[in-house]
C-alpha cells in the first residue's frame, strides 16, 4: 500500500431508540430469543473464501551512474554505472474472479518486480502464482493459480454506485490475516490525486490499511464494486479516506489481459479540461458535471465521430460522467476497437455520437533508443494536459537530466516539427541529428531546450 492512515471509527446501528423521556438507567430493548440479530456474517461467509492473501519476494535492481571524475582515478575501463540488487518481501491482497481458471486480480504495485508470488487461501492452502499480465497505469495485475474448489466473487456494476451506499473492505492489513471492515461510499470519480496515471477512484471510509492493496471492496450483496488500492495519510494507517478502482474498470482490464496478454488501451483523440460553472454557462449548459473538449486530433476516433472543440461530453453509454479525469480513465480502460456512445452538449443541445476507439500509442520506452543525448529518460505518449511525449521518469545523474529535462516535461516539438506521439518523435530522430531543439511544455510554461 502506498499511502495510508489510522483512526478508530465506530459504526453504530441504532435499533428502536425512543425519543420520549426515560429513566437514566433505562437500557435499549433486547431482541427476543426468536429474533435474528442483524449481521453481515451470512454474506461474508459466502464471499470471504474468494479474497486471498498475497506474499511476494524478489530483488530490486538499482542503477547508479558513477561521476565522471572517478575516471581520473580508475581509468577508461571503469563501468558507466553501478548495479546493485536489494532483496525485498511484501504482502498484499487479491480477489478470485474466475474459480475454474484460477484467475486472481490484485494491484500491479503488489507484484511488480516480484520473482516469487504466493497466494494464500482462507482455508490455509497456499499456491505459487503466475503473473498473466499487468497495467501499471491503472495499477491492476492478473495472476493465475492451479487449484480446485475455489470460490469467485461476482462483479457489480460500479456505474450504479451512489454516495452513501454501504461498502465492505476485505484484505490483509499489516499482514494480520483476512480482515473485514465496513463503511460507506464517500465519493465517486475521484481523480487528480497523483496516485496512478489513470484515476477514477471510489472513495470510502471503510478502514483500509497497508496490506489491503488488491483486496475487495464489496456491496451488501457480496458483489465486487472495487479493488482497494491506496489510502491518504502520513503514517501508514487509516483515517477514513481510502480509494478503490471501480469494478467496471477492473473487469475491462482483466478481460483484455486474458484475451491479449496485455492491455490494449482505447484512445478518443482529444485534449480537454475539467468543466467549471463558468465554462458550462458560456456553452449553454447549466450543470457542472462533464468533460470540456479543448481540441480534437486530426484523423482520431473523435474526429471521425464528428466531435468538435467546445463540445461538453456528459455520458458514456448512457452513464453520466463527472469529470474529464473520469472520461479519460474509462475510455483508456475500455480497450481499442470498442464502440461507445458518447452523450454531449453542443450549442446548448444534447446529442449522442457513436465512436469506435483507436488503440492508444502510449507504450513507455527508454529515450536512449531514440538519441544518445536523451539517455536516462523514459518517454510515453500523453494527451493531458497537452498532446505530446511525456518524460515519465528520469535518472537525475543522466545526460538527459544534465541537458535540463525534468520528470513531467512534455515534448511537443523537436527541430520545428510538431510532436504528438512517440511514433512521431521516433521518426523525427531516426537520423540522430547532432543538435536537438526540444519544445517543452513544463506546467503552464512553454520553453526550448537546445541539446548538443
Amino acid at each position: 500500500m502506498r499511502k495510508s492512515l489510522s483512526v478508530f471509527s465506530v459504526l453504530a446501528l441504532s435499533v428502536g431508540i425512543a425519543l420520549s423521556a426515560a429513566p437514566a438507567q433505562a437500557a435499549l430493548p433486547l431482541l427476543g430469543n426468536t429474533q435474528e440479530m442483524p449481521s453481515l456474517a451470512p454474506v461474508l461467509e459466502q464471499v470471504t473464501p474468494a479474497v486471498v492473501n498475497i506474499s511476494v519476494s524478489g530483488k530490486k535492481i538499482t542503477r547508479q551512474r558513477l561521476p565522471e571524475q572517478f575516471r581520473f582515478f580508475f581509468g577508461p575501463n571503469m563501468p558507466d554505472e553501478q548495479v546493485s540488487e536489494q532483496p525485498f518481501q511484501a504482502l498484499g491482497s487479491g480477489v478470485i474472479i474466475d474459480a475454474k481458471k484460477g484467475y486472481v486480480i490484485t494491484n500491479a504495485h503488489v507484484v511488480h518486480e516480484a520473482d516469487e508470488i504466493k497466494v494464500n487461501l482462507k482455508d490455509g492452502r497456499e499456491y505459487a502464482a503466475k503473473k498473466i499480465g499487468e497495467d501499471k497505469q491503472s495499477d491492476i495485475a492478473l495472476l493465475q493459480i492451479k487449484a480446485e474448489d475455489l470460490v469467485q466473487i461476482k462483479f457489480a456494476d460500479s456505474d450504479d454506485l451512489r454516495v452513501g451506499d454501504y461498502a465492505l473492505a476485505i484484505g490483509n492489513p499489516f499482514g494480520l490475516g483476512q480482515t473485514v471492515t465496513s463503511g460507506i461510499v464517500s465519493a465517486l470519480g475521484r481523480s487528480g490525486l497523483n496516485i496512478e496515471n489513470l484515476e477514477n477512484f471510489i472513495q470510502t471510509d471503510a478502514a483500509i490499511n497497508s496490506g489491503n492493496s488488491g483486496g475487495a471492496l464489496l456491496n451488501l450483496r457480496g458483489e465486487l464494486i472495487g479493488i482497494n488500492t491506496a489510502i491518504l495519510g502520513p503514517n501508514g494507517g487509516n483515517i477514513g479516506i481510502g480509494f478503490a478502482i471501480p469494478s467496471n474498470m477492473v473487469r475491462d482490464l482483466s478481460d483484455q489481459i486474458v484475451k491479449y496478454g496485455e492491455v490494449r488501451r482505447g484512445q478518443l483523440g482529444i485534449t480537454g479540461t475539467e468543466l467549471t460553472t463558468d465554462i458550462a454557462k458560456s456553452f449553454g449548459y447549466n450543470k457542472k458535471d462533464g468533460a470540456f473538449v479543448n481540441q480534437v486530433m486530426p484523423d482520431s476516433a473523435a474526429d471521425k465521430a464528428g466531435i468538435k472543440a467546445g463540445d461538453i461530453i456528459i455520458s458514456i453509454d448512457g452513464k453520466p460522467i463527472r469529470s474529464f479525469g473520469e472520461l479519460r480513465a474509462k475510455i483508456a480502460t475500455m480497450g481499442a476497437d470498442k464502440q461507445v456512445a458518447l452523450g454531449l452538449i453542443r450549442d446548448g443541445k444534447e446529442q449522442t455520437v457513436k465512436v469506435t476507439l483507436k488503440k492508444a500509442d502510449d507504450s513507455e520506452i527508454l529515450a536512449s533508443a531514440l538519441h544518445p543525448a536523451l539517455e536516462g529518460a523514459k518517454l510515453s505518449t500523453t494527451t493531458e494536459p497537452v498532446t505530446g511525449v511525456a518524460v515519465s521518469d528520469i535518472d537525475p545523474r543522466s545526460p538527459a537530466a544534465a541537458s535540463g529535462l525534468q520528470k513531467g516535461d512534455i515534448i511537443i516539438g523537436v527541430n520545428r516539427l510538431r510532436i504528438n506521439s512517440l511514433g512521431e518523435l521516433t521518426k523525427a530522430l531516426k537520423d540522430k541529428p547532432e543538435v536537438l531543439a526540444l519544445n517543452i511544455q513544463r506546467g503552464d510554461s512553454s520553453l526550448y531546450l537546445v541539446i548538443r
